[in-house]
């Protein structure tokens, strides 16, 4: 039977039908979710726990939000990014699963924060976050929630950085758990699922061949490492910048040319940002790019381009195709911006891969659940997923690709206890 909640924004409910069908066939590789979503639904971890999440609105993440609410959970579900959202998926999740849903693709920054604030009108007791504007808001504006809080979870680089800056300057009130950590969410999620959708976005956009492309990107860490691979292996030439001398080695050593942003901003084609930080390309390189030259973010908020920058510089602007606006400059040359500086691999392209994000929202359903059995021993700080769910999601994972491993002898956990014994 149909829900009809009112208490939701969206598109227009009547793409629910679509949006079920795409969930359901996400569902499909997500196996370990799927295991978790069957123990929920009988042992209720969650029951009459309020939440509110600030995620992507995406297929893999209504199959998190149907496991969160077959545990029990009340869920109020908003878009972390203006353009990130599905809007049959938003259908769907209202109308098939009863949730409260705030999210319309393409919505304005009003409206972004408009409903940051009807999820926080939710009274939240547990905050699930990508980028940590939920956080942000509660200590900033809204400080009346945080003692019912139990504490929450963030899922990418971005907010981790922002949430360990709270933590350090002593105004997070409340435990986070960092989901980011997770060795089951960033070797994965952050190198294969970012690596191919970046790559998948940017195709989308543009339709471009990469091969024998000059291909720049910004930020060699797990995302950069992901595009890089994806990249390369499509025939693009590869060229790194970095700020971190030891990840600039590792890339060097990886075979990828590595030099700064001011030099290949000369000579790429198209340039990817995925740095967490602001205004990595900005006013000088645009100065000094090629004819053509296409630019875009897989970071999670689009300040990594100086986008007043490159309006300042430009005559005209217009859109060429979808997510793409081709700016020209003064002296005639012309650059294109994908999806208004935002994710290139959720505005135009549908985010990561359902069969890696199984691994990145089991962690996500589990830390909740730890939060949920720990409430008031925590210490208001930024915790990693405990060993042994990160673990127990890997064991898992494996177990339904058919894949086998072994296990310790006696012997062998008896050695590496021990210290007598030498060569």
């Amino acid at each position: 039977m149909p829900y009809d909640t009112k208490q939701y924004d969206i598109k227009d409910i009547s793409l629910s039908g679509r949006g079920k069908h795409r969930i359901a066939w996400a569902d499909h590789s997500m196996p370990v979710l799927a295991q978790i979503r069957d123990r929920f639904r009988r042992e209720k971890p969650l029951q009459g726990i309020r939440i509110s999440a600030c995620l992507h609105v995406t297929t893999e993440t209504a199959n998190l939000a149907r496991t969160l609410k077959e545990g029990g959970a009340d869920l109020c579900l908003c878009a972390s990014n203006p353009l990130s959202t599905q809007d049959d998926v938003a259908a769907s999740l209202v109308q098939d699963y009863g949730l409260s849903v705030y999210a319309i693709k393409g919505e304005d920054n009003a409206t972004y924060y408009n409903h940051i604030s009807a999820a926080l009108e939710h009274k939240p007791q547990i905050t699930m976050d990508d980028g940590a504007d939920l956080v942000t808001q509660i200590l900033s504006a809204r400080k009346d929630l945080i003692l019912d809080i139990i504490g929450g979870t963030e899922e990418t680089t971005t907010g981790v950085i922002r949430l360990r800056s709270m933590a350090k300057n002593g105004v997070l009130q409340f435990p986070v758990i960092s989901v980011n950590d997770a060795e089951t969410k960033h070797l994965f999620d952050n190198r294969y699922g970012t690596g191919q959708s970046t790559v998948d976005g940017i195709i989308r956009a543009t339709n471009l061949l990469l091969a024998g492309t000059n291909l720049v990107i910004a930020g060699y860490g797990w995302c950069g490492r992901g595009v890089a691979m994806r990249a390369r292996g499509m025939g693009a030439n590869v060229i790194i910048t970095e700020v971190d001398p030891i990840k600039a080695l590792e890339a060097v050593m990886d075979g990828y040319r590595v030099m700064p942003i001011g030099e290949a901003a000369r000579i790429g084609r198209i340039f990817v940002t995925l740095t967490g930080n602001k205004n990595v390309i900005r006013r000088e390189h645009f100065e000094v790019m090629q004819e053509g030259a296409v630019v875009c973010n897989s970071g999670h908020f689009n300040v990594e381009l100086d986008i007043p920058a490159l309006e300042s510089l430009s005559k005209a602007k217009r859109a060429t195709r979808d997510f793409v606006e081709e700016y020209e400059m003064e002296d005639g040359r012309r650059i294109c911006l994908l999806g208004e500086g935002r994710l290139i691999n959720l505005a135009s392209a549908e985010g990561h891969p359902a069969s890696v994000m199984d691994m990145s929202f089991a962690n996500q359903a589990l830390s909740v659940e730890h939060l949920a059995k720990n409430r008031g021993r925590l210490k208001n700080q930024v915790y990693p997923v405990p060993a042994e769910i990160d673990r127990e999601i890997a064991r898992l994972k494996l177990a339904t690709m058919g894949v086998q491993i072994d296990g310790l002898t006696q012997e062998q956990k008896d050695y590496l206890e021990s210290w007598e014994e030498g060569t």
